[in-house]
């Protein structure tokens, strides 16, 4: 059909056709166009470009094969370019006629007059295209940095309910941060690693947050764990999820992974070690620099034997619903200690050394240790007040004052309350004080009368420059002076400097 028709028929048919099927509704378009396309045998895509197309019989028009920007413009822009050392090509552009002009005058550079006008009229996209594989030689080791989502793709996700029953060496490690309530500067940051099956902790400080330092926290770690470190689950901070922590565990043959985003509890067990552990023996106060890192370091030593052999915690079983509920099942508390003990994949030999170790361990000590080490991290976040807490004693003071330790409150240096100085001066300007005289005599004049009644008389007497607002504080001050004056009575017959030896008994001759 398509051979049958001449290049003039068609042509004659297009312009027939193209007013009609512009005009046209869509359902009419559909059918002129079916019917051009029966005529004229084109494809269905091409016959609706004929149809829309005002100019069809021109056709693309050709492009130029004269090259505008020749070899003698690359040289030039290529000095200009080393030049201005090595800018963008839209900085570039705004600069070389400044820099054409300066370089010509101090005569570094003499350009043709074509290659001048061209270099003066040249795009940014241009200078792009043309300095292309300039760029690629002068950087060829530039190579985009791989983001942490690139890297966090690489890490499986473990949620929660993926754990089951693992065996010992599989950790969940998180950050706590030392701050103090500002997370502006720098500060120590503490590294938590948790086991999931008998809940063994160990933390080790670091002073800021790095990805090498957590390798060399996780190095110190498994020298420290009775057990293989087979496998540890982060959360998604940066300082984790990055080519240096993943290569390292790809090197070291540990499984990585990962907790989901905005899903803390698919770290519970590191979380609840954070405030049973970390912050129930450190604080919340802020600690940075090496001084702080190093006490920090000696405490979690003591804090590592005290916690894993002798302070039991619960261990979640199962959960199960009920209606809106949800009931929990917890094992007996156990120590982390006997949980290894129990283990049927913990070698003997390793059973031995921990019953080595705990039998040569002393709780009390350890906690005098303890207490001490937080009087020496107390003294670092305040130097100028004088610390004087129960682990600066000896270990017979310490342990004969254990009975009575509980009326002091906190026994613990890092959570006492600091001792807050008196304000002696006022913050506001004293409303009474022009006017106090007149108040002490009335009172003197009737002496049970309330401070409402000399406050409506104030007012009577000042109309205006009192407020009902500022009765709360005559009340106050009067209630000093009532407990002043019943004092005077009451010690009238005492000498103060020597208290109640010079006061003379009832009966006798003074």
């Amino acid at each position: 059909m398509v051979k049958e028709i001449s290049k003039n028929t068609r042509s004659e048919l297009i312009e027939a056709i193209r007013q009609r099927y512009a005009e046209a509704k869509k359902r009419e378009k559909t059918k002129i166009l079916d019917e051009f396309i029966a005529l004229a045998g084109y494809h269905r895509k091409h016959a609706a470009r004929l149809l829309r197309r005002q100019n069809h019989l021109d056709g693309p028009k050709k492009q130029s094969s004269q090259i505008i920007y020749d070899l003698a413009v690359k040289e030039a822009l290529i000095i200009l370019w080393e030049a201005a050392d090595r800018i963008c090509s839209k900085r570039l552009k705004a600069v070389i006629p400044d820099l054409i002009d300066a370089m010509e005058r101090h005569k570094h550079l003499k350009l043709n007059p074509t290659v001048h006008q061209r270099l003066l009229k040249i795009s940014a996209s241009s200078i792009d295209r043309i300095l292309s594989g300039v760029r690629k030689t002068a950087h060829p080791h530039k190579k985009k940095r791989k983001s942490s989502k690139k890297v966090s793709k690489q890490i499986p996700i473990r949620t929660f309910a993926d754990w089951g029953d693992p065996v010992p060496g599989f950790l969940e490690i998180d950050f706590v941060a030392h701050h103090g309530g500002s997370m502006s500067g720098n500060f120590i940051h503490t590294l938590v690693g948790t086991d999931v099956c008998s809940g063994w902790t160990e933390c080790i400080p670091l002073i800021a947050r790095e990805q090498s330092l957590v390798v060399e926290g996780i190095n110190v770690l498994r020298q420290q764990l009775p057990f293989p470190l087979l496998g540890i689950d982060f959360d998604n901070d940066s300082a984790f999820i990055n080519d240096t922590l993943l290569s390292y565990c790809e090197t070291q043959g540990i499984k990585f992974s990962r907790s989901r985003p905005f899903h803390k509890n698919d770290q519970a067990w590191v979380e609840q070690k954070n405030s049973a552990v970390v912050r129930r023996f450190v604080g919340y106060e802020r600690f940075a620099g090496v001084v702080a890192g190093q006490a920090l370091a000696h405490l979690y030593q003591n804090v590592r034997l005290y916690v894993n052999y002798f302070q039991p915690s619960f261990k979640l079983l199962r959960k199960e619903r009920q209606g809106a509920k949800i009931r929990r099942f917890y094992d007996k508390p156990t120590m982390p200690y006997s949980r290894l003990l129990n283990h049927p994949k913990i070698e003997e030999s390793k059973k031995i050394t921990l019953r080595a170790q705990k039998f040569q361990l002393d709780p009390v000590y350890l906690l005098h240790q303890i207490r001490d080490k937080q009087s020496a991290l107390s003294a670092l976040t305040s130097p100028d007040d004088h610390i004087m807490g129960p682990g600066r004693k000896s270990l017979e003071e310490f342990l004969a004052q254990l009975p009575n330790l509980w009326q002091n409150g906190d026994a613990r240096p890092t959570h006492s309350k600091k001792t807050q100085k008196l304000r002696h001066w006022r913050t506001r300007k004293d409303p009474f004080k022009e006017v106090w005289v007149d108040v002490l005599h009335w009172l003197q004049e009737e002496p049970d009368t309330t401070a409402k009644d000399l406050f409506k008389r104030l007012q009577e007497d000042y109309p205006g420059r009192f407020t009902d607002g500022q009765l709360r504080t005559l009340q106050r001050r009067v209630r000093e002076w009532r407990h002043i004056m019943a004092k005077n009575l009451v010690y009238s017959c005492m000498d103060l400097k020597t208290g109640y030896d010079n006061i003379v008994p009832i009966g006798t001759k003074g």
